[in-house]
């Protein structure tokens, strides 16, 4: 467990970094930021800025909206985040949706980029969305020299738990049964582990120490859980924890 009350002798993160012991296994370089909802704090914005290399006022980003796209209701949530990243001053903003463009075009539009933004919604659509249009070998190739920023949705697809099996698990199949859909293939599957966003949230005030750890009862794989100040950064082949708020992680 870790944040504020971590215990059990873990390191402890209220701001900053913490290293953990589970790394991933990567063929290929990758600099991920998996946030929960983006980049709300000024540790976040500096990790980012410390993964790019360069002002942002000097780089393109392009921001994906596809898991947006499947998840009913209000989308207050979406105009703030959007406003929140635009207003961070980009040489270039694009916006590019994963379906219905050719996919040469679509991964040009990737490669064009200097950061790939994820916007949050539903995981399954976005990870479908990927896998269905053969975007996946493609997406990979483009983060190798490009730092991807996942918001929620945008942040869980890289598991290789992503399956009926864990929507089970993490108690989330109506998202997936919404698509008509009763399976989904991991389009990456470059980690063990799963990550569940939105811990102690107001948003979901469902998501308590009680809610995760009955997940944690039934899971098979290890899950991260993060509160909306908080982010995975995968760099270098390293997972570390960002925070300004609490998550925990369970083995």
């Amino acid at each position: 467990m870790g944040g504020p009350m971590g215990g059990k002798g873990r390191a402890v993160c209220v701001s900053g970094f913490v290293a953990r012991p589970r790394q991933p296994c990567l063929a290929r370089p990758m600099n991920l930021l998996l946030t929960a909802s983006g980049l709300r704090n000024d540790t976040l914005r500096d990790a980012l800025r410390d993964m790019l290399g360069k002002p942002f006022g000097s780089a393109n980003v392009v921001y994906v909206p596809t898991a947006s796209v499947a998840e009913p209701g209000d989308h207050g949530w979406f105009v703030e985040d959007l406003n929140r990243l635009h207003g961070l001053g980009w040489r270039e903003f694009d916006v590019l949706e994963l379906n219905g463009l050719p996919r040469q075009v679509v991964l040009d539009r990737l490669l064009h980029a200097d950061v790939i933004y994820a916007e949050g919604g539903n995981h399954y659509h976005l990870a479908r969305s990927i896998t269905g249009n053969g975007l996946a070998d493609g997406f990979l190739e483009a983060l190798e020299s490009r730092v991807y920023v996942g918001v929620s949705a945008g942040s869980m697809i890289f598991s290789r738990h992503l399956t009926a099996h864990s929507a089970d698990v993490i108690g989330d199949t109506a998202d997936l049964h919404l698509l008509g859909a009763t399976t989904v293939e991991p389009p990456f599957g470059l980690f063990d582990w799963y990550l569940k966003p939105h811990l102690y949230s107001p948003n979901f005030p469902e998501r308590d120490d009680a809610w995760a750890d009955r997940i944690v009862e039934r899971a098979d794989f290890p899950v991260y859980f993060i509160d909306d100040d908080t982010a995975v950064r995968v760099r270098d082949g390293k997972v570390e924890v960002v925070s300004e708020g609490r998550w925990r992680f369970h083995p």
